[in-house]
């Protein structure tokens, strides 16, 4: 949780989030005129309790890329990328998500996540001439829908991010940015599409036992034709033999019931459970949907249900994301 709290929830009408989103805004009034906003390419997200990393130096693109699932070699100035780093036995520790200046790779995670992330990588520098720092408290995050501009603020374009691109800037100019970027949006507008498109969030939609085969970060985050890094034993295997233990799916949730399942939730076929919920939001065409992470070997014509023991059960439907026998994204780019 980022302990950060953003100037923009002084704007009218703002409501903070709370959980792993708190210190910035659910919501500017309406979650659903937002992101129909959004969708229209009109205004801006604040996502600036995510923390930020930098990693300089000559050796970090090759550093990187011997350490991380990504392809780092001969990476261009400006051009964006997902990265993991897996523990020895495949299983995901970080998920992060950056751009090149040409100078330095700046990357933003999770809230709260920065610190072990730092840690971790400090100890893996040996000879190598990088330098790495946790900027969180000097830089903040700002999505914005549509194309990213030539010039202007350093970037992330978006092609695995729902269609928008984020923005690095120093946090004292948040204010004045948004001023200029157009209506504001809440992380539940955000969230929603993100859901949508079916892209999952590292510590929401996974859990310590996640692998990369198992939420379509194959050919996202996870180079298929690179050299040896920790865990690739495990994710190479698992993709050629194919059937992941596990899958990704989205879930279309029984809208006759007044609560969104939260995260940890269990998903129960008949009376066995099967998978939990990841995360879940209101569409703004959909209505209420949800990431899951099912068993492969649930049938995916098979209605589910979403079970806590204070809430009513909900019934929920299966839209596949991650192909189960490949273990790849349904819209996955190799």
């Amino acid at each position: 949780m980022s302990s950060m709290r953003s100037p923009l929830l002084d704007l009218p009408a703002a409501v903070e989030a709370d959980g792993l989103d708190a210190g910035v805004a659910a919501h500017y009034g309406s979650d659903l005129r937002e992101q129909r906003a959004l969708v229209r390419g009109e205004g801006y997200v604040d996502l600036s309790h995510r923390d930020v990393v930098t990693i300089s130096g000559p050796d970090r693109l090759t550093w990187l890329h011997a350490l991380t699932t990504q392809y780092f070699e001969g990476l261009q100035a400006g051009t964006s990328t997902t990265a993991l780093l897996l523990s020895p036995t495949g299983h995901v520790e970080h998920a992060m998500y950056g751009v090149d200046d040409g100078e330095t790779f700046w990357l933003h995670t999770e809230p709260g996540a920065a610190a072990a992330l730092v840690e971790w990588l400090q100890k893996m520098v040996f000879m190598s001439r990088v330098e790495i720092a946790d900027v969180t408290d000097r830089f903040a995050i700002v999505w914005r829908p549509g194309a990213a501009p030539a010039e202007g603020p350093l970037t992330r374009s978006g092609g695995d991010s729902l269609g928008g691109y984020e923005v690095f800037l120093p946090r004292e100019e948040l204010s004045a940015y948004a001023e200029l970027a157009g209506p504001p949006a809440g992380v539940w507008a955000y969230e929603a599409l993100r859901i949508e498109a079916g892209h999952p969030r590292f510590g929401l939609d996974t859990d310590e036992r996640a692998i990369p085969n198992e939420l379509g970060w194959l050919g996202v985050g996870v180079h298929l034709n690179k050299g040896c890094y920790r865990g690739q034993e495990t994710v190479a295997r698992v993709h050629n033999l194919g059937r992941p233990p596990r899958r990704l799916v989205r879930l279309h949730l029984d809208g006759s019931v007044d609560h969104l399942p939260q995260h940890g939730y269990a998903v129960r076929a008949g009376e066995k459970q099967v998978g939990f919920i990841g995360s879940a939001a209101r569409h703004h065409e959909l209505g209420p949907i949800a990431l899951a992470l099912v068993k492969r070997s649930v049938d995916s014509e098979v209605e589910l249900q979403v079970v806590a023991e204070d809430q009513p059960t909900v019934t929920a439907t299966q839209e596949l994301i991650v192909d189960p026998e490949v273990g790849l994204h349904v819209r996955a780019r190799l």
